[in-house]
């Protein structure tokens, strides 16, 4: 019986963002250019990093794999939603919505820890900048990147795996814009307590423990920049972690809202609003505020458009004689 309850449900229906008809052309052109903004900087920024030695560094390293994980996280979530603007009824398949719940799960994940690999980088550039280098050595860095994909895929497997025990033999219709946790969960026939207990579990982990290591590091940092006697090193010292900040209290603020509370007493419409700022809006602007803010970044960028268009003129004059 329990089979046959599971085999009823074969596909559910995204309900997106809004209902409104006179909203969906508007709120498809706005984010399909945010999406395409998203995937030129993030795309952008691992090219520049990869092509430009003076940014081979950790720090780059780590703000290469963040550009990834944002990109991926974009791709898995955006392009489905923008179908929902398009089409009279956005179907997704039940294993195509637990793939997307999957790959959503890995990337969220490893964002939360790899901001926090990101603020531990910086106090250790801040905090020991003569062993900067020995610290976060490439073997460092390397071990460090696939801890956090290795947080990512366990989280995201645990999530995955309790959620293919729950029977959904109800509704079909998914009150939100992509296959989240406690969304799927309202749509159960069968009892969900496992599912949420390990939901607030690991969300908790995954929240807490990369926040605690951000604050951690900052409260260390801060304590080291107030000890710089000049005032321009105390400047360009907060000036390379503000943006960093910024992003990491735009992220978690809005990952826990909506995750870090009962399911009970959470609403669905306050949850699309602020899953929209962590699954369209920060992988947008990570590359900005991160990256296009950076000096180094800049001079990168401009040596390399100077070199293409040395190269390119010296193949038209060559052509041309």
């Amino acid at each position: 019986m329990g089979d046959l309850n599971h085999s009823t449900v074969t596909e559910f229906i995204l309900a997106g963002l809004t209902e409104k008809p006179e909203l969906q052309l508007l709120l498809f052109l706005f984010f399909l250019g945010i999406y395409v903004v998203t995937v030129v900087g993030n795309l952008g920024m691992i090219t520049l990093i990869w092509l430009s030695s003076p940014l081979h560094t950790p720090m780059y390293y780590l703000l290469s794999s963040l550009s990834f994980i944002d990109l991926c996280n974009s791709t898995v979530i955006t392009p489905k939603m923008l179908m929902n603007f398009v089409t009279e009824k956005n179907i997704i398949s039940f294993p195509e919505c637990m793939t997307q719940f999957y790959l959503f799960c890995v990337f969220t994940i490893s964002e939360c820890h790899m901001l926090a690999a990101m603020a531990y980088d910086r106090y250790v550039a801040i905090c020991n900048p003569l062993l900067y280098h020995v610290i976060m050595s490439p073997q460092v860095c390397s071990w460090m990147v696939a801890g956090v994909y290795g947080v990512g895929f366990v989280g995201a497997t645990a999530h995955t795996v309790c959620l293919l025990r729950v029977l959904f033999c109800k509704a079909n219709l998914i009150n939100h814009y992509f296959c989240d946790l406690f969304p799927l969960l309202e749509l159960s026939c069968s009892n969900t307590f496992i599912n949420e207990v390990v939901g607030m579990s690991f969300s908790v982990f995954n929240v807490f423990i990369p926040t605690l290591a951000i604050f951690t590091s900052y409260i260390l940092i801060i304590a080291s920049i107030l000890r710089i006697r000049s005032t321009s090193g105390r400047s360009k010292a907060f000036s390379t972690c503000s943006s960093h900040l910024s992003a990491v209290a735009v992220f978690f603020v809005s990952l826990a809202f909506m995750y870090l509370q009962p399911s009970s007493v959470s609403s669905m419409d306050q949850g699309k609003v602020s899953s929209v700022f962590y699954t369209i809006f920060v992988p947008m602007l990570n590359p900005l505020i991160y990256s296009l803010r950076n000096k180094d970044v800049k001079i990168a960028l401009i040596k390399i458009l100077e070199k293409n268009f040395l190269t390119r003129s010296h193949i038209i004059k060559s052509f041309c004689n």
